[in-house]
């Protein structure tokens, strides 16, 4: 599993994905929706500098 940044709203799996939050989507769906600008994958190792 891969967590995204949502850039746009969509629907997923019967679910509403709004833009600019956050949700664990499997990997080849989150390269998917990176090439496709719909959504940009998420560093973790980034995430925790930030909050540190």
């Amino acid at each position: 599993m891969t967590k995204v940044k949502m850039l746009v709203q969509t629907k997923y799996n019967d679910q509403l994905l709004r833009a600019d939050k956050e949700y664990e989507v499997p990997d080849e769906t989150a390269k998917r929706w990176d090439q496709s600008r719909l959504a940009v994958i998420v560093d973790e190792k980034q995430e925790n500098k930030a909050s540190n």
